[in-house]
């Protein structure tokens, strides 16, 4: 067992940190918070289909024009979902080699798109993971350039998201590859959030000077967001204990692998929200109408998570849960539509010949 504390109905949530007691009925650790009412499910319409007959769609960016270009893990092929819910094949990004969770997994659209017709994705080849740049005219994909390499890849824990913050930057996030040591390692690049320039430079204002590094201590982060505030938000894996929401600030370390879930100890930042593993193994993660709305793979439903103007988060309540499977990813539309997609063909979720789907719904107000 992990160092760290169990929290009340198995969740934490907000800032403060928790005092931690013995239970001696059970023998487990229980938090001394007050017990909290119970937090009304949102009000949310039944999801309408956006897309059938995917495989392991992993990354989801959307285009100005409305279309979005979609990443299958395994194939290596990048598809186009059109507005009008067509779905063609764009091309297949050479050299991914795909094992285990690793392939072709996170997209990201350029901000300059409709000057410089550039998408992003993260792959792993036989080497490494790595990041490249691809042009993509809306009918077919150029050569992929890297632009960061020598992240380490391994079958498990690769991270894989990226996407663009408020401040016109490229976040990528890692995992360790399973080499534990490597997430408390600044000289590596696994196990961390790491911010670049478009280019693959480094920004001047990174907290270690010459290195993308931007946070450290992860297990295997997957996803990650931003608030209407400019506060990053992430999602990690834990091992065997705690899945955690992290809030992501500049040099921090999370601590992984010498902590899990909340520890209370001074050099390591504690997660903001936690659940069992068997809830969570959180994946994609997305902000629209004051809540950030998180893909849960093992525990198969989406989590929303009221978000207070001062950062605080509010009790998570669960959304469909064990109705379309493992959900992967999230994305939020800009007319303000969630999509989520199921990753149920990667061998532990529905049968083989289950299709992979794309899910939209209009939360309430």
């Amino acid at each position: 067992m992990k160092r760290g504390c169990v929290a009340a109905a198995a969740l934490l949530v907000g800032f403060a940190a928790t005092g931690c007691q013995t239970d001696s009925s059970t023998g487990e650790s229980a938090a001394t918070s007050a017990a909290q009412p119970p937090v009304a499910a949102p009000t949310v319409a039944a999801p309408t289909v956006v897309a059938t007959e995917l495989e392991v769609p992993w990354g989801i960016a959307l285009l100005p024009d409305g279309a979005a270009v979609i990443a299958e893990r395994d194939s290596g092929i990048i598809r186009r979902l059109q507005p009008n819910g067509d779905v063609t094949e764009v091309g297949e990004v050479p050299e991914v080699a795909a094992r285990g969770e690793s392939g072709l997994l996170g997209l990201a659209v350029s901000p300059a798109y409709t000057s410089d017709q550039t998408i992003f994705a993260y792959l792993t080849t036989d080497e490494d993971n790595r990041v490249v740049a691809v042009r993509y005219d809306g009918r077919s994909l150029g050569e992929p350039v890297p632009i960061l390499t020598g992240i380490p890849a391994g079958s498990i824990h690769d991270g894989g998201r990226i996407a663009f913050g408020p401040d016109g930057k490229l976040y990528v996030t890692t995992g360790e590859a399973g080499d534990r040591p490597l997430a408390q390692d600044p000289s590596s690049l696994g196990g961390k959030i790491l911010r670049i320039n478009p280019d693959g430079t480094i920004p001047p204002d990174n907290p270690l000077s010459g290195s993308p590094v931007w946070s450290l201590g992860h297990r295997n982060v997957q996803g990650i967001t931003w608030d209407d505030a400019g506060r990053l938000w992430a999602t990690e894996f834990g091992a065997n204990t705690w899945d955690e929401v992290n809030l992501i600030r500049p040099g921090a370390n999370y601590g992984w692998p010498e902590v899990e879930g909340q520890a209370d100890e001074a050099e390591f930042v504690d997660p903001v929200v936690q659940w069992p593993t068997d809830e969570a193994s959180p994946s994609g993660v997305a902000y629209l109408d004051g809540s950030l709305w998180v893909a849960a793979l093992r525990g198969e439903r989406l989590w929303r998570i009221p978000v207070g103007g001062d950062g605080s988060l509010g009790e998570p309540q669960s959304l469909f849960a064990e109705e379309y499977g493992r959900l992967r990813t999230v994305v939020a539309t800009p007319d303000g539509v969630l999509w989520f997609s199921t990753s149920n063909r990667d061998g532990r979720g529905l049968p083989a010949e289950s299709d992979d789907r794309i899910l939209a719904v209009r939360p309430s107000a």
